[in-house]
């Protein structure tokens, strides 16, 4: 009877022992602002910078991914339940869903990685339990893209929202340096997603030689409206990313937002596997940059590419 008394009681210790050592799997709540390519592909990216970390999901992680549908109302809720079931780290996709995370895990501690921000210092994204990757653009590598397209433009037509911190940072960064490449910037504020098409019409009225897209969500999440403007009125449009141009912007000196995403998954790989801490890690900046270029739309647009750029521009056309 004591041997078989014993013999439970081992079985039972290794039942125990062994629930007791089950690795327990991160929850990583992704909060992405809404759903274009740019963010689409930053998302995308980032679970292959986990993975080729060496994390697998379903092993070492699993994923709650929420979409804001651009409504920063939205995107306070999404950070306040993830907050509130205690996820082992948010990755906050656009400004917007990067403060609202930021607000909601201060109080717990919990890991914040953004991805898809222009200016973290100005959104006040540093300092705390947070860090990430920037998008900041290369302004001028895109002012002298267009002024080698578009040798006689004079003025280039920029639609911002005004209370996207990224944009209005952009923006004044492209009031000051296009002078030097003889340009004039004229824009038109929005506030939200349903006026972008009305701006593109002031900006048309007001004789533009082009636009220039920036990472604005609201405005690249209608492009495609935009270009179909422009195209009646046989004015380009030059896009900030991949994405953009594959629509049909004729080109771009821009990022790719898959490679911003696995810089971000590898950021958020160093917190999960215990190397480092967030609050110990400065955001980085993508510091490559290429030339992207849709060789159908420069043709309709009547613009020749010329050599030197053409020998080093990536075709997007799908």
């Amino acid at each position: 009877m004591r041997r078989n008394v014993i013999a439970v009681l081992m079985v039972l210790l290794a039942v125990l022992s062994v629930s007791g050592c089950k690795k327990k799997v991160a929850v990583i709540g992704i909060s992405q602002y809404g759903e274009h390519d740019a963010l689409d592909k930053a998302r995308e990216g980032f679970i292959r910078g986990l993975e080729d970390a060496g994390l697998t999901e379903g092993k070492d992680f699993t994923i709650d991914y929420q979409n804001a549908s651009f409504d920063d109302a939205i995107a306070t809720q999404i950070a306040q339940n993830f907050s509130s079931n205690d996820v082992a780290l948010m990755l906050a996709i656009a400004t917007p869903s990067a403060t609202a995370c930021y607000a909601a895990a201060e109080d717990k501690d919990i890991p914040v990685v953004f991805s898809a921000i222009s200016d973290p210092a100005r959104a006040k994204l540093v300092g705390g339990n947070v860090t990430g990757t920037s998008d900041k653009l290369p302004v001028d590598a895109q002012l002298d893209l267009i002024r080698r397209l578009q040798p006689e433009a004079d003025t280039i037509g920029i639609i911002y929202t005004t209370s996207e911190l990224n944009s209005v940072s952009t923006i004044a960064e492209y009031e000051q340096k296009a002078p030097a490449y003889g340009f004039t910037v004229v824009t038109a504020g929005i506030m939200q997603q349903s006026e972008v098409t009305l701006a593109a019409d002031t900006l048309i009225a007001k004789g533009v030689d082009c636009l220039s897209n920036l990472t604005d969500n609201n405005v690249v999440g209608v492009t495609s409206s935009i270009l179909e403007k422009t195209r009646e009125a046989g004015i380009p449009v030059y896009g900030s990313e991949v994405g953009q141009v594959k629509l049909g912007c004729v080109a771009a000196a821009g990022i790719d937002y898959f490679v911003l995403g696995k810089q971000t998954g590898s950021m958020a790989a160093k917190i999960l596997k215990k190397e480092a801490e967030a609050s110990e890690m400065p955001y980085e900046t993508i510091s490559e940059y290429g030339i992207y270029v849709n060789s159908p739309a420069l043709a309709e647009m009547g613009l020749v590419l010329p050599s030197d750029i053409a020998s080093r521009a990536i075709e997007v056309d799908d």
